[in-house]
């Protein structure tokens, strides 16, 4: 499923979207539209326009104003286990969202989940060949915790630092830290050479920025180079692989109900 980093280069693409007027929608995938009926979404936004677009863990959401210039309802993006946004306008093609292979099959029309075309001939497209993910207005954010990227080290320490649970399961916890996945928390935990395991609550204080700073960085570096793929880690998450840092074996195992890969030496 696309983390931060993705979700961050789909809410990047969606910019080029923006304050172009909206000639028509194609909202006809009732799955992906759900619980809108098709030509809901349409009658809300047609000749209005998209003015602004926000990301918050991996949900993005545009805000939209309509014909008259006045504000009108959200309109919530989820890019769901693989999709991407495609933006095509007068200076070419943008995209973003699940990063591009070489190896990927071409897209295909019918793979193009919700659509929406500008006045000026431009596209808003969600591609999505598993179609699980959804466009809707007035998405519901107010179960998320606060954005991975731009919260702050003492509202980390006091969210992520508590409980028994296993730390990873509380980084990857929506409720309490938005936007970190599997492959994003198991890049932080072993660049803060911590357990996986340790219980939460039992962090102290260094090791709670310690895993604050390796965060930050993780998602920088994900931003920069393309998906939380691109990890240090990443490479080294199979069962004869060595930690890339100390040379010692890499394990694995379930922890917070996700496959998990850490060094069986700096993170026991």
């Amino acid at each position: 499923m696309p983390e931060l980093p993705e979700v961050e280069s789909a809410r990047q693409a969606l910019e080029g979207a923006l304050d172009r007027e909206i000639q028509a929608v194609d909202d006809s995938d009732e799955w992906v539209s759900r619980p809108h009926r098709p030509g809901d979404i349409a009658r809300a936004l047609v000749g209005g326009r998209l003015v602004a677009a926000h990301r918050r863990g991996k949900t993005m959401w545009l805000d939209t104003v309509g014909p008259d210039g006045e504000a009108g309802p959200p309109l919530g993006v989820h890019l769901g286990m693989g999709g991407r946004i495609i933006v095509t306008g007068p200076d070419g093609e943008r995209g973003g969202g699940e990063p591009v292979r070489p190896d990927r099959t071409p897209r295909k029309a019918e793979w193009d989940r919700f659509t929406m075309t500008f006045t000026d001939g431009g596209q808003l497209r969600l591609f999505d060949k598993r179609r699980l993910g959804r466009v809707r207005l007035d998405p519901d954010i107010s179960l998320l915790g606060p954005d991975a990227e731009t919260i702050t080290r003492e509202e980390f320490r006091t969210r992520v630092g508590r409980g028994r649970a296993p730390v990873k399961a509380r980084l990857l916890d929506q409720s309490v830290l938005a936007g970190v996945g599997n492959l994003l928390a198991d890049e932080i935990l072993w660049q803060a050479a911590v357990s996986p395991s340790a219980p939460a609550g039992d962090l102290d204080g260094d090791t709670l920025d310690r895993l604050y700073a390796a965060m930050q960085r993780a998602i920088a570096a994900a931003i920069t180079n393309g998906g939380a793929h691109t990890g240090e880690v990443f490479p080294f998450r199979h069962g004869d692989a060595s930690c890339p840092r100390c040379g010692a074996p890499m394990v694995h195992g379930t922890v917070g109900g996700r496959t998990t890969w850490w060094c069986s030496a700096e993170q026991s």
